[in-house]
């Protein structure tokens, strides 16, 4: 290793390590809010929800720090496939903004899958996320989910502006982009993600009325 790497990868264990640090003061503050509203029997659904999602954004940042500090940093473990993707889609919410966006989710069945679970409810969101940013002002998000033939597959379908023929197949090119503020890592990184827990991403359809990506993954 030359001089330069051992410069830079130094840097990247201080860097990873001062994020880790304000990362644990975000999740603690938000874990202090939670005994708050707690212990004075507040009740709202929005705000519940609202730090469930900190929570869990912190768990998946704080996934993505370690992969800077360590090639292999996969920790697979068993998950119900219905309680993941609803988690998922309700953390994906947050990213409406002021758009109109009505959610339609119907998971058929569930099973068990072994899955990284921060880096698969990751996926799951910045595809959501991607659809929402496609639609103007008003739309809707549909999410579809069954087991068969041993699989866990989730279908999720946006009505916004439809991906160029000529660009179907670079999507998942590391770089590709059509937002003006992109980095043309989301849809790489999904796919990079799913294929190391053995599941597959690929562009279904893209037509005026609908934009449908589908995950497949081996149950347990």
């Amino acid at each position: 290793m030359t001089e330069t790497q051992q410069d830079l990868n130094t840097q990247i264990r201080q860097v990873s390590h001062e994020i880790r640090n304000h990362l644990s003061i975000c999740d603690m503050y938000s874990q202090i809010l939670k005994k708050h509203i707690e212990k004075e029997g507040l009740k709202n659904d929005s705000i519940n929800n609202a730090l469930n999602c900190i929570q869990k954004s912190i768990q998946i940042i704080s996934t993505n720090v370690l992969d800077l500090k360590s090639i292999n940093s996969n920790h697979p473990q068993i998950l119900d496939f219905k309680n993941t993707v609803i988690k998922s889609v309700e953390m994906s919410k947050a990213y409406i903004s002021d758009k109109n966006i009505e959610f339609d989710t119907f998971i058929k069945n569930s099973a068990n899958i072994n899955v990284d679970e921060n880096r698969f409810i990751s996926c799951i969101i910045n595809i959501i996320k991607n659809g929402i940013e496609a639609i103007d002002i008003k739309g809707k998000i549909s999410i579809i989910g069954e087991v068969k033939e041993g699989a866990a597959i989730l279908k999720i379908s946006n009505n916004g502006k439809p991906i160029p023929p000529n660009k179907r197949e670079e999507i998942f090119k590391q770089g590709y982009t059509t937002k003006q503020s992109g980095s043309g890592l989301g849809l790489h990184i999904c796919k990079k993600y799913l294929e190391s827990q053995n599941a597959t991403i690929s562009l279904t359809k893209s037509t005026k009325s609908e934009t449908r990506f589908e995950i497949t993954i081996p149950i347990c």
